[in-house]
């Protein structure tokens, strides 16, 4: 860390720290923040780690999955975590509603699959918690409207684990250039993801583990048949429990674009891909994708591209943002940035991320860790504590969380039916073309009632180069 670095970093950890008012450790007057997690998966975890160590006072109360295994696990982490001098044992659930009946909790942290995020997020927010949720908020739009509306309805903080937003080399970025105007007039921005991560195997059907709930797991979402690829994590190679690529890495840096640059709801949305390369998988999501967004305030277009086969288009920045203006380029990621002036290679500068490898041993041990995403997530939570303690609005509060996804889900839209999507930008409603209002909600399974009303998006039945199922 370059001391430009430590005192960005410091600065504004010590504005979110100040801003916690009794909830900074060592307050005489501290009153304990009561959290609960569900879904104790990697990321439902490694948010409650990352909680865990910036809020001293927190209590663990509560923790809820439908996987016991996962669930025991988790407990004996929290256990070695906090000790229990600071922490009884957590209440254990299988079911979000049997935790939140208790109403006992000032926090719930959301980290269960795409699917199940709206109908959690909700019962918390009437639970009255506030509420950390994972993005992208939603699986289709209408399931965000509703989460932004039950956020004002009963005035909860909503942050979204949209952590760009908290990442201090990015905030450096947008100091240093594009603030500084190094960029000049702005009039495009690519994003793209060119890694691995779509699952290509095909195991046979099987019966569900024992300690698993499957059907709970399933919840609102259509009931397919098991296979080891559903569970813990290769979920997101299915459009039933999810929005592909898209809905995965596009909307972290689609959100990242627009929060740097200011931007709203874009105008116009398209998109076109399908599977291309990985035919012989069980996954249904594309493997290859473009989609563009068109602006209007100001007047730019933000593109992207993924492929999850063959090489990235820049080595350095296989997953990233590039920001476009007449005098020069910013390139972003999330490990570093670059800025290229414009014929001038040679006044290049740049940053990387920040690192604080020997500052929370715990860390070193832990599973799937991420460093780069290890302060921006901290100072995630502590922009969210201190929204908490100031009954504001989060740096990635709801309503941002909802344009970004809804966006991205808006691309895949687009390009189940072929055509471009029109929207008013001040509203993000739908312009000159009802017919796409039935694809704004997806049908809900069973006793599960959609919270944004019915819809008939089911882009796991779309033929062709969309899916195979």
């Amino acid at each position: 860390m370059n001391r430009r670095e430590f005192l960005s970093a410091g600065a504004a950890a010590g504005l979110a720290a100040a801003a916690l008012g009794p909830h900074v450790a060592g307050a005489a007057d501290a009153k304990p923040v009561r959290a609960g997690l569900i879904g104790c998966g990697w990321y439902g975890k490694n948010d409650l780690f990352r909680l865990i160590q910036v809020a001293p006072d927190v209590q663990v109360v509560s923790l809820c999955d439908v996987d016991r295994r996962m669930l025991t696990q988790a407990s004996e982490l929290v256990a070695a975590r906090l000790p229990s001098a600071r922490n009884q044992p957590p209440r254990l659930y299988g079911d979000y509603r049997q935790m939140l009946e208790e109403r006992d909790l000032d926090v719930v942290l959301v980290g269960t699959p795409d699917h199940w995020h709206a109908l959690t997020m909700i019962a918390a927010c009437e639970a009255g918690a506030d509420v950390y949720c994972q993005k992208p908020i939603s699986v289709d739009v209408r399931e965000g409207e509703a989460m932004v509306a039950a956020a004002r309805k009963h005035n909860r903080v909503v942050q979204v684990g949209m952590q760009r937003r908290s990442t201090p080399h990015l905030i450096e970025a947008i100091d240093r250039v594009i603030k500084a105007g190094m960029l000049g007039t702005i009039g495009h921005a690519e994003v793209c993801c060119y890694y691995h991560m779509r699952p290509t195997g095909n195991p046979p059907d099987a019966r569900p583990p024992e300690q698993f709930d499957y059907e709970m797991w399933t919840g609102p979402a259509p009931m397919r048949p098991y296979s080891s690829m559903t569970h813990p994590r290769s979920w997101r190679g299915f459009w039933e429990y999810g929005n592909g690529i898209v809905g995965d890495m596009c909307v972290h840096m689609f959100d990242a674009v627009r929060w740097m640059l200011g931007l709203g709801w874009p105008s116009r949305v398209s998109s076109s891909g399908g599977i291309y390369v990985e035919r012989t998988g069980r996954a249904n999501i594309t493997d290859t994708q473009s989609a563009t967004f068109v602006f209007d305030q100001p007047k730019m277009t933000v593109t992207w591209q993924h492929r999850t086969w063959g090489t990235s288009a820049d080595p350095v920045y296989p997953w990233a943002l590039f920001i476009y203006g007449d005098r020069g380029t910013l390139k972003a990621s999330t490990e570093r940035w670059d800025f290229v002036p414009a014929g001038r290679r040679d006044a290049a500068i740049g940053g990387k991320s920040v690192l604080e490898p020997d500052k929370y041993p715990e860390e070193k041990t832990e599973r799937d860790f991420e460093p780069h995403a290890a302060l921006p997530n901290r100072r995630h939570m502590l922009d969210f504590l201190a929204a908490r303690t100031n009954r504001t609005r989060p740096v990635a509060d709801v309503e941002q969380g909802y344009i970004s996804a809804a966006s991205c889900i808006l691309a895949n839209v687009s390009m189940q039916v072929g055509r471009t999507i029109t929207l008013d930008p001040a509203t993000g409603r739908l312009v000159g073309d009802a017919s796409l209002e039935r694809l704004l909600a997806r049908p809900y399974r069973g006793e599960w009632v959609h919270p944004g009303g019915s819809g008939e998006w089911k882009p796991w039945e779309r033929d062709g180069g969309l899916s195979k199922s």
